[in-house]
């Protein structure tokens, strides 16, 4: 309950209000590597992800992930899946353990998207993820390898510290070998530190200097 009435799109809700939306939700726990759901699949619930980090991809003819998208807490997951009565576009899987509560969309649908506040935060919901794609785009093409993972280490401290190589490499869309490459130019520049069997940033400011 605690975790939908902490949740932006819920915050406004009266209590009788918070507990018809109970009524028609479940929290489910997830391993790391679990599936939260497949490119195809139907979009049967309104998923709200408050725990673990989620990574949302496509697959091409070669069998190679193209990352989408990586979700942290606490966020609405491909709601535009519901909204058009879509399948789901990509593939969802958990790159931490993670938790996840999921809302029977027809029931919402009925009883909540009437209320405008609801319906104008699931609108800048949106617009938000299309800012997103264009911060994507604009990455891509405008930043370089170095200042891309230097931006996600500013941005993402605790999952780069928590995070494998191999997996950040992916949500980078870089191969694991750059990556390895640009931590050791990282060290050099005495910017991050080998600390243990993880690193340490030593100087922010220098880590932002090389993305902005």
């Amino acid at each position: 309950m605690e975790n939908i009435r902490n949740f932006y799109l819920f915050k406004n809700l009266k209590e009788n209000q918070l507990q018809e939306l109970k009524n028609i939700s479940i929290i489910k726990e997830y391993k790391k590597g679990s599936i939260l759901f497949y490119e195809g699949d139907k979009a049967k619930s309104l998923i709200l992800l408050i725990a673990g980090i989620l990574q949302i991809y496509k697959t091409d003819h070669r069998g190679n992930k193209i990352v989408l998208h990586t979700f942290y807490p606490q966020e609405l997951i491909a709601e535009i899946a519901n909204f058009e009565n879509m399948p789901y576009p990509a593939t969802a899987e958990f790159m931490t353990s993670g938790k996840v509560v999921h809302i029977d969309y027809k029931k919402f649908e009925e009883k909540f998207l009437k209320n405008p506040e609801i319906s104008f935060t699931i609108i800048k919901s949106l617009s938000n993820k299309i800012k997103y794609l264009e911060n994507v785009i604009t990455n891509d093409i405008v930043l370089s390898s170095t200042a891309r993972v230097a931006k996600f280490i500013y941005k993402h401290e605790e999952e780069f510290l928590k995070l494998k190589k191999n997996e950040i490499a992916t949500i980078m869309n870089i191969t694991p070998e750059t990556l390895s490459r640009i931590i050791g130019k990282l060290k050099k520049l005495k910017i991050l530190e080998k600390e243990r069997n993880n690193y340490k940033i030593i100087n922010r400011e220098g880590l932002k200097s090389l993305f902005e």
